[in-house]
């Protein structure tokens, strides 16, 4: 199930000039993959469940305790925020999630949007939100979570580091990666709608609080977020210098990562041969000469992703405004929809 593997030492020349920020956009050599065509029957099912969403009665609850109960006057129509989030890309996910089973994949969906509102995701400008940069920045003051160039596949990657873990756990802990997903989402280019994980269990004693793993608790919560909310978003997770307590840890989460999840997983494994090296961080076989300055990187990391997300909501409104906008439309550059709202038809 796990095993740990010997890693090869790099060659790679670590470049002199020191990178504080995030890269703008994927390197030349990054690909991103054809996208597999779908089959008319997964095209119908993909119209059952945008014409439910469409549905001008559609109601959605506060928060998933609401849910369970039933409907009742808490419940409400629709945002335009959550029309914008409620993407061509974003039906496609829930569906490949739930096995293609449209009722399973409504639910699914109307879940999720009654988890957002509750965890104050529901708008898509992040200052709006009551989940900020500045209720998590403190998470982030050494660096354990970091969005810093994009893989093979022009996946955003987001570096996690637990041996930097600067504070006690608590529910500040969930929300400062479900905040750091949210962002390396909009750091995703045009056609590429999933993230890589590049998980590095190094200790790193200076200004942490400890070494230690994540308690099993939180590590299920995390998981199921990612799991339940974010589906089909993990294009591939790297995980290096794995420890003794690590590999316990994983063995006992284990049970609880579905299979799609668990064959994206990729252990001791070279970074260099799924990232780049001109975007890789030089502790990992990169040429990127990386620094953490939490002052330096944090309002710099937030203002772009700011930007991407303007731009989405821009082109969301010229477009009409509509449920089913491909993500390729709303973050490129043309005039003109490539994907048709009828594109199922």
């Amino acid at each position: 199930m796990f095993f740990k593997k010997d890693k090869p030492e790099s060659s790679v020349k670590v470049n002199d000039d020191v990178t504080y920020t995030p890269f703008e956009k994927p390197s030349a050599e990054c690909k991103i993959p054809p996208m597999t065509e779908l089959s008319s029957e997964e095209k119908n099912k993909y119209g059952i469940v945008y014409t439910h969403l469409r549905a001008a009665d559609l109601k959605i609850a506060p928060s998933e305790e609401a849910l369970k109960k039933g409907p009742d006057s808490s419940f409400s129509p629709l945002t335009v925020d959550e029309k914008a989030w409620l993407s061509k890309e974003c039906i496609l996910r829930y569906l490949r999630a739930s096995k293609w089973d449209p009722e399973a994949a409504k639910k699914r969906i109307e879940a999720t949007l009654a988890w957002r509102r509750e965890f104050g995701l529901s708008k898509m400008t992040d200052s709006q939100n009551e989940l900020t940069d500045s209720v998590v920045s403190p998470e982030n003051e050494t660096g354990k979570e970091v969005i810093l160039g994009f893989d093979n596949e022009a996946r955003p990657c987001l570096y996690l580091k637990p041996g930097r873990q600067n504070t006690k756990t608590s529910q500040r802990q969930v929300q400062h990666m479900v905040y750091m997903l949210e962002r390396v989402i909009d750091f995703m280019p045009p056609g590429q709608d999933s993230l890589a994980l590049l998980i590095d269990f190094k200790a790193s004693p200076a200004g942490t609080v400890s070494n230690k793993i994540p308690p099993v608790n939180i590590g299920r919560q995390v998981l199921n977020i990612l799991q339940t909310h974010y589906p089909e978003r993990l294009g591939k997770a790297l995980l290096t210098n794995i420890p003794l307590l690590a590999w316990t840890f994983l063995k006992i989460i284990h049970p609880f990562i579905d299979p799609l999840t668990r064959e994206k997983l990729v252990f001791d494994q070279p970074f260099p041969e799924y990232v780049p090296v001109t975007q890789l961080d030089g502790d990992f076989g990169g040429q990127v000469n990386f620094e953490y300055d939490h002052a330096k990187y944090w309002d710099k990391m937030v203002s772009m992703a700011s930007e991407r997300k303007k731009l989405y909501m821009k082109r969301f409104e010229s477009f009409g405004s509509s449920i089913g906008l491909s993500e390729e439309d709303l973050r490129g550059t043309n005039e003109k929809l490539k994907y048709p709202l009828d594109w199922y038809i």
